[in-house]
């Protein structure tokens, strides 16, 4: 077989556009701010409910605009601005409405609360002609643009199997919104998986899933769960997340694995790890050569999750703004079929699983 390529840069656009950030939470703090500055793109402004927590992160970024209002972002913001709308899924549509039309909007992960919210999002987003898409950057972590580039240069074969495993300790109460919500571990965090299976498998018949929640944490809603999506007889694809292991590091588990007729892929995903310091992410990759034992190459890394994946999101948006027949591939109407699957799980998990009969 010749030999690979292994890729792990999002493809930028010609011209990087003025970014106009609304919220100033962490992950903008952890992802997005330093993931702009790490591609040279330029944040114009900032805009929080909290002034404090804008003025913060523009200091520490160098930032020049804070606005004291969402109307005055909107206002002053430059007419080739991306909005990033960093908010929680429930302030969504109270920002969406005051957006100018036609622009270029990049909407932070998940689209609303629940698929209802969802349909609302897409449908004001199709009223203004925004070019929107949702911030699903696991797509763009490294060692997925690298597992991806694999796979389609055919290295591994034809692709039968993925699993995610996670198996880790989340300090949950770094996020204070999620305390009280009805959804939490799939609608935030699983959510990604689901996406990105999508992303490489297409879109499945069904899934299978249950999630509940832990012991140790009783005021959050469920953050364990199973998860099996059916492809008939194409695929093999589950996701199995524990996020309330807290016995130490030793047998912590976070990857991602890809399976195909010739060979396999698997990549760590360290950033869940000790969270939120995170340990080092690594990935190898095994082809199958006749006559020859199997034998793993390691894949040194070039970046990771946080904060790069978030040049590639952003990077997308910028280049659908500039070529209208280049769309985003997490656009709102793509991500629309990963709430769908969302919903479709919780309504798996509510329904309980099939009766054991016949003893």
């Amino acid at each position: 077989m010749p030999q690979v390529r292994v890729n792990q840069k999002p493809l930028l656009p010609k011209v990087f556009r003025p970014i106009v950030l609304i919220g100033a939470g962490g992950i903008v703090r952890d992802a997005h701010l330093p993931a702009y500055r790490k591609a040279g793109f330029h944040v114009d402004g900032i805009y929080d409910l909290k002034l404090e927590s804008a003025q913060a992160l523009a200091r520490q970024f160098g930032v020049k605009r804070v606005s004291p209002s969402l109307e005055s972002a909107i206002a002053e913001a430059p007419p080739d601005a991306v909005f990033d709308v960093a908010v929680p899924a429930s302030a969504i549509l109270d920002i969406l409405p005051q957006l100018p039309e036609k622009r270029a909007v990049l909407i932070q992960k998940p689209l609303g609360m629940d698929l209802t919210q969802a349909r609302r999002i897409v449908e004001f987003c199709r009223q203004k002609q925004l070019r929107a898409a949702v911030n699903f950057q696991l797509r763009y972590a490294p060692y997925v643009l690298a597992a991806r580039s694999l796979i389609e240069q055919g290295a591994i074969g034809e692709l039968h199997d993925m699993e995610v495993r996670v198996t880790v300790y989340t300090p949950w109460r770094l996020w204070s919104f999620m305390q009280g919500i009805p959804r939490v571990e799939i609608l935030y965090h699983s959510i990604h998986y689901l996406d990105l299976l999508r992303s490489f498998l297409g879109e499945p018949l069904g899934i299978y899933a249950k999630t509940l929640k832990h012991p140790l944490t009783p005021d959050l809603a469920a953050t364990r769960s199973t998860m099996i999506l059916d492809y008939g007889d194409r695929f093999r694809a589950c996701i199995s997340t524990n996020h309330g292991h807290v016995f130490g590091l030793r047998h912590q588990e976070s990857f991602i694995k890809w399976e195909g007729t010739r060979g396999a892929i698997i990549a760590k995903m360290g950033l869940l790890m000790n969270y939120p310091q995170g340990e080092p992410d690594e990935m190898e990759y095994c082809v199958l050569r006749e006559g020859a034992a199997p034998q793993w190459e390691s894949v040194a890394l070039e970046g990771s999750w946080f904060p790069d994946a978030f040049i590639g999101t952003m990077a997308s948006v910028m280049r659908w703004a500039e070529n209208a027949d280049d769309p985003a591939a997490t656009s709102v109407e793509d991500a629309l079929k990963t709430m769908a699957l969302v919903e479709a799980a919780y309504r798996s998990s509510d329904q309980g699983g099939e009766p054991v009969r016949g003893v």
